[in-house]
């Protein structure tokens, strides 16, 4: 999750500046948590690996060369990855509503929110990273306070937590320990995601930002674990790469789906039974659609709670630009990709998004034709 300091107001401003404080004051260099006898084996080993990610990401992605992830932070009770047979991150993490199941093995929480009869997230203003499409706490009870104060203004709205977080570079990011709890492929792409969003960030459009800094991660731990000759890890990643993909384009025609709904000149009682019938249609739709990943990865989690707008557009704020980048990157290169990234930001928000969405019919095309 990218710059989640800022703020709207006094109360929220003040949450992520002590924080970040908190946070960084607690940061203890890697080298000297893996000299630490005190250190636990897991621990040691996971830490090595990313300092040996840093300098991947640097010598093969050409990512910033800065002190982020150069430090650690022990959260109080540690972290574990993914629960096994849950897929992991495709859409941000959108976790329950306000009030409900509470979000564990998280570093920080986001509240997105969207209208009733709206796929378009609310968005905030904050003074670095401009218009955002979520609100980061680093308190759950923070951002479920918001959340609730949203719900009571009759917003759709999803909690979620995230293992991860960047400040854009502002301050030295520390790793911590949420980070480094899972298989050894997610620690690589949570560190990659993470510096790929300073490499490249657009004020203002958060759905270009996830993307970018997704592909970019998606594409540098396919590299790593390439290069690392593990050919049955290499063959689980794509196999969950292509079960993520497959979940984004579900949510993609639900998103579609939805918007027809809302655009319609009917009544609000007549577009509250079609949005509930068109949620009824996603579920079904997955219901069919999983048993085809044999059991591999699945997101019965995602969708073991009531589903609304919010969760919705936070996976879109991930992945719906995600398929176009992984095309351009494959067919141009990794120099070239940045080069028609970076140009992005000279065009209007009409013009990017007229680009962008070339990106990702030309992928989907290829796809259908098993080319891509």
């Amino acid at each position: 999750m990218a710059a989640l300091l800022g703020g709207c107001s006094l109360p929220y401003y003040w949450q992520a500046v002590t924080g970040q404080m908190s946070m960084l004051s607690r940061r203890v260099p890697i080298e000297t948590v893996i000299e630490d006898p005190q250190t636990d084996a897991q621990t040691r080993e996971a830490l090595r690996t990313v300092l040996e990610v840093r300098r991947f990401a640097t010598d093969e992605l050409d990512l910033p060369h800065n002190r982020s992830y150069s430090t650690y932070v022990d959260l109080d009770g540690g972290s574990t990855g993914p629960a096994p047979g849950e897929a992991g991150s495709a859409g941000g993490n959108a976790g329950s509503g306000a009030g409900r199941r509470r979000v564990s093995n998280s570093a920080v929480w986001s509240v997105v929110a969207a209208e009733e009869f709206s796929i378009d997230p609310r968005t905030w203003r904050f003074p670095f990273a401009g218009c955002v499409s979520y609100r980061g706490y680093f308190n759950e009870d923070a951002a479920r306070r918001n959340a609730a104060r949203l719900e009571g203004e009759g917003m759709d709205v999803a909690v979620g937590g995230a293992t991860a977080y960047s400040t854009l570079g502002y301050f030295a990011d520390p790793v911590v320990s949420t980070m480094i709890g899972g298989p050894e492929f997610w620690t690589v792409e949570l560190i990659l995601h993470e510096l790929a969003h300073q490499k490249f960030y657009l004020r203002g459009d958060s759905d270009l930002n996830e993307a970018f800094a997704t592909t970019v991660a998606e594409y540098g731990t396919q590299l790593w674990l390439m290069r690392s000759g593990d050919a049955e890890t290499l063959a689980a990643y794509r196999q969950q790469a292509y079960v993520q993909a497959q979940f984004a384009e579900l949510i993609a025609r639900q998103r579609e789906r939805l918007r027809a709904i809302y655009s319609g000149s009917g009544p609000a009682d007549e577009k509250r039974r079609a949005k509930e019938a068109a949620f009824q249609t996603l579920r079904s739709e997955y219901t069919a659609l999983k048993p085809t990943w044999e059991g591999r990865v699945n997101y019965d989690g995602w969708f073991a709670r009531p589903l609304n707008n919010a969760h919705i557009a936070s996976v879109a704020t991930y992945r719906y630009w995600v398929p176009g980048l992984h095309w351009l990157i494959e067919s141009r290169g990794l120099g070239a990709f940045y080069e028609e990234v970076e140009a992005l930001a000279a065009l209007d928000a009409d013009e990017r998004r007229r680009r962008l969405q070339g990106w990702r019919e030309r992928a989907l095309e290829m796809a259908d034709h098993g080319s891509l």
